[in-house]
């Protein structure tokens, strides 16, 4: 096995249709708890969302691309509340199977999830003042040059996609760290695979060089971790 190179080719469990029912919901709930130490949200938060968010002037709609069980709105809900923000949050993910944790989490303020994917809002004419997605660029091989553009049209403000950045510590680090959250999930397996088919900070600003001049900048908000940072065109 060699980190060298991004391997897009590795499948993980959680996205096979087949998959062990029990594993996943456990996979997507612990989640929170997983991206609360190793996302780097928090950092987002402070330093790019909140700003952008409390520039407005006005009540703000946000929109997560790919949010799964809803951790990160959840999360990021919380955090505008404290802030005195005034904030509408709409969750969207493809999988049924996300959809459904999502929907039974405990009720979030001013949140709501449904099942759809990004080109789908874009069809129907939504637009936000911010878009976001966390862990979804890595899933992304010849597809991300739609994905980055359908957010860009979605957004009337900021854009940041968060992932993981690829390097061999990062793979080691977490084979030994995620080991007290694992049993019973694919947190394991599925984020050793994560981090192999993810980019580096280079290889995202390379693949985002189609974009028009400008739309992107790429940044390591925190280690381990890189921040696609764009300009909405809504």
């Amino acid at each position: 096995m060699s980190l060298a190179v991004r391997d897009d080719r590795l499948a993980e469990l959680m996205d096979d249709p087949d998959c062990d029912p029990d594993a996943l919901r456990a996979t997507l709930r612990r989640f929170g708890t997983v991206n609360r130490l190793v996302s780097g949200w928090g950092v987002v938060y402070r330093t790019r969302l909140r700003p952008h968010l409390t520039s407005l002037g006005r009540p703000a709609h946000v929109l997560d691309i790919g949010a799964g069980g809803g951790d990160l709105v959840a999360r990021l809900a919380a955090a505008a509340r404290r802030d005195g923000l005034e904030v509408t949050w709409t969750g969207i993910d493809p999988d049924p199977r996300a959809l459904e944790v999502a929907l039974a989490r405990p009720p979030i303020g001013g949140a709501s999830f449904r099942e759809a994917d990004a080109a789908a809002l874009v069809r129907e004419g939504h637009t936000y003042d911010a878009v976001l997605s966390n862990h979804v660029l890595h899933h992304l091989g010849d597809e991300l040059p739609a994905f980055v553009e359908e957010s860009r049209a979605l957004s009337r403000g900021i854009v940041l996609h968060s992932d993981i950045a690829r390097s061999r510590l990062a793979y080691g680090l977490y084979a030994v760290g995620i080991t007290p959250f694992q049993h019973g999930t694919f947190l394991r397996i599925d984020g050793l695979r994560s981090i192999r088919r993810s980019y580096t900070r280079s290889e995202l600003a390379a693949a985002l060089e189609a974009s028009p001049p400008d739309a992107w900048t790429v940044q390591t908000p925190v280690p381990f971790r890189i921040l696609a940072v764009g300009r909405g065109r809504a």
